[in-house]
Parts: structure tokens; C-alpha cells; sequence
């Protein structure tokens, strides 16, 4: 077993288990549209960085980061009672970007399909 392998393994049982708690277990209405999308792991198993995303404005990213660290005892109690670790690790939890940036790019994909599709036809016209 190389070690390298360990803080990826325990970053995906990680993000499993939160996922459960925070999309089916908390009751916060902060977090009904929030998804743990990654878990980053530090070499020591210490530390783990929880990336969220959720289906809100970005002006909600405070109020989901809120109601998550407000709830770091129950997410860190739930996984020692979950996960067999000799230290569960310290939680941080960051907004994840990735679903709001390829949404865009795919809104610009869109937008230059559209205008290569009606380019060629109002070029011919023009002449």
C-alpha cells in the first residue's frame, strides 16, 4: 500500500460521509441546496478543506459557509462515529467555484456555436 494513496482514499470516505450528513441529516435551510463536491486532505490526516457548492446566488456563499461552521462539531463528531481514523481531521470549508465557472464557459460554447451558425448566412448576405 504506497502512502500516497492513503489521504486520497480518506479524502473520498470523507467526502461521502459528509455529503449524507449535510444533504440528508441537517435540517438547516441554509444548506438545502448545498453539495459537498471535494475533500482535500492534508498529508497528516489532520486537516481537511470541504469544498461545497450549492444551487443558491452568489450572494448566499456566506450564509452556506456560516451554517457549516456553525455545524463543524455535529460534521466532525458524525465522522469519528462513521470513519475509523486515529484523528478525525479539522474541518475548513471553502465555496467551490468549478460548477459556476463551467457554466460559464459553456454559456460562452453556446454563444459562439450560435453566432459560427448565423455568421456564414448574414456574411453571404451582406455581399
Amino acid at each position: 500500500m504506497s502512502p500516497g494513496h492513503r489521504p486520497e482514499r480518506i479524502a473520498e470516505l470523507i467526502k461521502e460521509e459528509l455529503s449524507i450528513m449535510v444533504t440528508l441529516e441537517m435540517r438547516d435551510e441554509r444548506l438545502q441546496t448545498a453539495n459537498v463536491t471535494a475533500v482535500k486532505v492534508s498529508p497528516d490526516l489532520r486537516h481537511a478543506r470541504v469544498f461545497v457548492s450549492h444551487d443558491g446566488p452568489p450572494e448566499e456563499d456566506r450564509q452556506v459557509l456560516a451554517a457549516l461552521r456553525h455545524a463543524v462539531g455535529y460534521l466532525r463528531r458524525g465522522l469519528s462515529e462513521r470513519v475509523i481514523l486515529r484523528y478525525v481531521p479539522e474541518l475548513t470549508f471553502e465555496i467551490d467555484r468549478t460548477p459556476a465557472q463551467a457554466a460559464r464557459v459553456e454559456q460562452i460554447l453556446e454563444r459562439l456555436r450560435s453566432e459560427r451558425s448565423a455568421g456564414p448566412a448574414s456574411s453571404a448576405e451582406e455581399k
